[in-house]
């Protein structure tokens, strides 16, 4: 017997996927198709299809996504989120990450901030929900101010609101290149990434047949090279991981 959600999943013919779509090259919406893009879309196409089943997308925000997994609203989730031990308590995961990435933090090209350190007692906004609040808090004293998506806090940063952005190291730098003339007095000025993590599939505690199934799918898709193909089709600025899983999958099958 498979867990209720394979069961379900087989039984529909159809996976469910929360997604976000605030920026590539992760997730976001082509404007000229108004199609759903990006490297979480991908994978969770090609997943669908390892299954043999349909994919249905589900849009979630980071203050929404895990209530939405919790309430079944979706079988699983391939929206930014990266492992940590708080969200390991009340969820599962696929064990196979599909990316690691860290935060990166944009600021005004004239801040002076350069380090971390530099953003103690100062205003820095980020997505409700992230697990780049924890490290700058209490590690770097810097003062949270939570939105509720990534737009909404490049928003208030370029309002004056808060010193920094802080958000994935990959979405960030492909936003400055895309809207350059937008964004020409602002840049990622500190040159490290916060806390770099592995980006996880993640899904309902207990769920150990969907996790097998989605993690053998996953080192499938690594090993064929099709992760690393969606990565450079979505534009990803480093693949420096995803090259080396790639490697380790390939030898091992």
């Amino acid at each position: 017997m498979a867990d209720a959600t394979l069961d379900r999943i087989q039984g529909r013919g159809k996976l469910t996927v929360g997604v976000i779509l605030s920026g590539a090259p992760f997730g976001y919406i082509d404007p000229a198709t108004q199609a759903q893009k990006g490297l979480n879309v991908d994978i969770a196409k090609a997943l669908a299809e390892k299954l043999g089943v349909e994919l249905e997308t589900v849009t979630v925000t980071p203050p929404n996504r895990v209530q939405f997994l919790q309430q079944g609203k979706v079988d699983v989730l391939i929206a930014n989120m990266q492992y940590t031990e708080e969200r390991a308590k009340i969820l599962d995961h696929v064990p196979t990450p599909y990316d690691r990435s860290g935060g990166a933090a944009v600021t005004r090209k004239d801040s002076g901030i350069k380090d971390w350190a530099d953003l103690k007692g100062k205003p820095v906004c980020i997505s409700q929900g992230s697990n780049y609040a924890q490290p700058l808090a209490e590690t770097y004293g810097a003062e949270i101010k939570g939105l509720p998506s990534q737009p909404d806090s490049l928003l208030a940063l370029k309002g004056g609101n808060c010193v920094a952005a802080v958000h994935v190291g990959a979405t960030v730098g492909l936003l400055l290149v895309d809207r350059a003339d937008e964004w020409k007095d602002f840049a990622i000025t500190i040159p490290t990434e916060l806390i770099p993590s592995d980006s996880v599939i993640w899904l309902r505690k207990g769920e150990v047949d969907t996790s097998a199934a989605l993690d053998k799918a996953l080192k499938e898709l690594f090993a064929s090279g099709k992760i690393l193909e969606f990565a450079k089709a979505n534009r990803m600025i480093n693949t420096t991981y995803i090259e080396g899983e790639q490697k380790k999958f390939a030898v091992a099958q």
